[in-house]
Order: structure tokens, then C-alpha cells, then sequence
């Protein structure tokens, strides 16, 4: 006969059987399902850390644009309004009463060129040499044109001696002008020089140049009672003209030979 199991050598009833894993889960499961809980579920990207920060974040509003705008501008203001004190009171400083003033600046004014008032008298000179040489020279006008045998004996192939007028009389400013032509420069030149001297101690000398080339040289001499007399060489033609001082230097510049 079988022996129901009697109590064990030590007379204390059996240890009751640990709870497993699984049953301590599921233990767990049902208290909280006894308390209305929610078992958690799966933990979402936006729960990490700095998640929150991102959630919450919004751009700035148009009245804090606005507010950074009124900012920079008056930063702007200030800037230039300091620029222009330094300016007005340091340096330069022209708003200081012992500041210098500013010089006006200069208008220059540039006279129309006279212009004549009589008619040329008609050309006796017909070579190209006499025909070269000009009917107005400023105001003033060509009265007679008659050939010169003065330079003949310095070896002029030809010479006319013009004189030219601002009108008609004795009051008429009047401008004596010789003019010859040689055959060579080194004969030309020759013969200005010997104008020179005898013309007396020049007070002003220089070069005559032609398209920035110098194509021979003046000099300005005094004739007295205010008159005074230009020669001037031009390659192989030689001129001098005569007249009151302060009209004669003008003829030489504008003549066109």
C-alpha cells in the first residue's frame, strides 16, 4: 500500500515555489490594470532629450523685426551724426567762427576776338608767298600791300610790306608788317639774325613752332615813343612787323605765317 506523504523530517510544511519572471509580469500587469493604468508603450523620438525645446520654438514675430530694424536705424543716425560734429567742429571744421572760408572759385572770362570793321583793299601780290599772307589780323585790316625791294640786297627772292589798320585816319591804330621769302632756311635765318641787331637789344626771345615742331625763333624789340618790332623767322620766310608795343606782340601771335 502506497503511504500518503507524511511531514518532512523536520516537521515544517514545504517552501511555497518562487514566482517566475513571467509570473511577476504578469502580476504587474494586472495591478496596474486594476488601478486604470496604461501599460507604456513605445517611447516616441519627439520624447528625447531637447525635444521640448524643438516643440516649442516659433519664429520671431514681424514686430520684433521691426524693433531690430528701428535698432539698427537709429545705430545708423548716430553714427552719422557723430561723423558730421567731428566734421564741423574738429576737422576741417568749418563751423567754427575762427574757421578760414572757403575761396571763391575763380571764373575765368575769355573775350570774344575783335573783329573788322572796314573792307581789305584788293592784292597787288600775286605769287603764292603773297597770297599766303593774311587781309585781317585781328581788328585790323589790310590798307595796302605794295612789293619792297628792301631785302633785295639780303638775297629775299621777294618782299611786300603790308600795312594793316583798325579804320580810317590819323587816330587809326596801324601795324606795319614786312614780309619776305629766301630761298634756303640757312639764308633765312641768316637774314632774321641781321634784322635782330639791327632792330636793337631784344626784351624777350624765343622759338616759332609749327604743329609743336619749331620752325625758327622771335624776338620782341623796343622802337620807342611805345612803338616796337617782332622778327620772326618761319623756315624759309622772314617777317617784321612794327606798331604800338601793346598791339604789335598780338599781331606776331595771330599771325597766321
Amino acid at each position: 500500500m502506497s503511504q500518503p506523504p507524511g511531514p518532512s523530517p523536520a516537521g515544517r510544511a514545504p517552501a511555497p515555489a518562487r514566482p517566475s519572471a513571467t509570473d511577476r509580469a504578469s502580476a504587474a500587469d494586472r495591478a496596474r490594470a486594476g488601478r486604470g493604468a496604461t501599460p507604456p508603450g513605445p517611447r516616441r523620438p519627439t520624447d528625447a532629450v531637447g525635444a521640448s525645446d524643438r516643440r516649442h520654438s516659433r519664429p520671431a514675430s514681424a514686430a520684433v523685426y521691426r524693433r531690430r530694424r528701428l535698432v539698427v536705424l537709429v545705430g545708423l543716425l548716430l553714427v552719422v551724426g557723430l561723423v558730421a560734429a567731428l566734421l564741423a567742429w574738429v576737422w576741417p571744421g568749418f563751423a567754427r567762427a575762427d574757421a578760414a572760408p572757403q575761396p571763391a572759385p575763380t571764373v575765368t572770362v575769355t573775350a570774344e576776338a575783335p573783329t573788322p570793321t572796314l573792307e581789305p583793299v584788293a592784292r597787288t601780290g600775286t605769287s603764292a608767298f603773297a597770297t599766303a599772307l593774311p587781309d585781317t589780323v585781328l581788328d585790323l585790316v589790310l590798307r595796302a600791300d605794295p612789293a619792297t625791294e628792301a631785302w633785295t640786297p639780303a638775297r629775299a627772292l621777294e618782299a611786300y610790306e603790308l600795312v594793316y589798320a583798325d579804320g580810317e585816319g590819323d587816330d587809326a591804330t596801324t601795324v606795319t608788317v614786312v614780309a619776305g621769302q629766301w630761298a634756303t632756311v640757312a639764308e633765312a635765318e641768316t637774314a632774321a639774325a641781321d634784322l635782330v641787331a639791327a632792330a636793337g637789344e631784344p626784351t624777350d626771345t624765343g622759338y616759332v613752332e609749327v604743329a609743336g615742331e619749331r620752325a625758327g625763333t622771335y624776338a620782341v624789340t623796343p622802337a620807342g615813343d611805345g612803338l616796337a618790332t617782332v622778327t620772326w623767322r618761319n623756315g624759309t620766310a622772314v617777317l617784321q612787323a612794327t606798331g604800338p608795343a601793346d598791339v604789335v606782340t598780338d599781331v606776331y601771335a595771330a599771325y597766321p605765317l
